[in-house]
């Protein structure tokens, strides 16, 4: 199976989206499941991981409802109020019976407070979602939040975690240095995951190709290896810097130097064991 495991969708008719302005220009507007399906076909991805857009239960049940219409939806990141556990725990009762929720994500990297994540009622949600076996989405943007992985893997040892979009490193920069450091100790405990995701839109966006994001690649799949390392295209804002194919190539490329096996986790092996994605095969 070819899975991306890290896409959105977003109907602003249905749901409040409050950080999507303008400023996002071509994407500030509803984005559904008609648009992005040619591109899944000409890539020859068989399921796709739909993420959480916003901190909001109307947005985990559009997805729901998506992913029930939609055969080539392995997943739904959802969310649930991880800074109120018992809410958190009463809702997960209710989300954990639809098979397509797979896990929770919440917008940290939109909190005024970097350290949310590691507030003692928060820690105490990661708990509760520990013990439904639900996995966790961390928005690692460097440099405020990757830090907190190995305090999260060390509170919380059973959680199984997936950094999105490698923590954001600062590629455009050229730079690898703290956020080497940082990867390196998230890596350590081996329920941490990661994401080839993002990377595009932390580059420069208008000349970036496989050659710009490929070191930071490396460095990953040293840390992690390539059964915790899953591509996700961050699709649609992935078409803030290029489009879903330049993505698809361009990560491709950048890979295509590892051995076959290893390949074929991060292109789904690794998103199928982690989501509990089956073939409908």
């Amino acid at each position: 199976m070819r899975i991306d495991s890290h896409q959105h969708f977003w109907n602003l008719k249905q749901v409040a989206y409050p950080w999507l302005d303008t400023s996002f220009g071509s994407i500030c507007r509803s984005i559904e499941p008609g648009e992005l399906e040619p591109h899944l076909e000409s890539c020859g991805i068989d399921k796709t991981v739909i993420v959480q857009s916003m901190n909001s239960y109307e947005d985990t049940v559009y997805m729901l409802k998506t992913a029930e219409t939609y055969e080539w939806v392995g997943g739904v990141v959802g969310w649930v109020p991880l800074n109120i556990p018992e809410m958190a725990s009463e809702k997960l009762q209710e989300f954990s019976k639809n098979p397509y929720f797979k896990g929770v994500r919440h917008l940290i990297h939109e909190e005024k407070n970097p350290d949310w994540i590691i507030q003692e009622h928060v820690i105490d949600g990661l708990k509760v979602l520990a013990s439904f076996g639900m996995t966790f989405d961390l928005v690692a943007v460097f440099p405020n939040h990757l830090k907190h992985v190995p305090h999260l893997s060390e509170r919380v040892p059973d959680l199984k975690m997936v950094i999105d979009h490698l923590g954001k490193p600062p590629i455009k920069e050229q730079n690898m240095g703290e956020w080497a450091k940082q990867i390196a100790e998230a890596s350590e405990n081996p329920n941490v995951y990661a994401k080839i995701s993002g990377l595009n839109t932390a580059a420069d966006w208008d000349s970036w190709s496989s050659k710009d994001i490929k070191p930071y690649i490396d460095f990953a799949m040293e840390k992690f290896g390539a059964n915790r390392l899953m591509f996700g295209s961050d699709w649609p804002v992935a078409n803030l810097a290029g489009n879903y194919m330049k993505v698809w190539e361009e990560t491709n490329k950048a890979i295509e130097s590892y051995p076959k096996g290893e390949i074929e986790a991060i292109l789904g092996g690794t998103a199928a064991a982690f989501y509990r994605i089956e073939s409908n095969g």
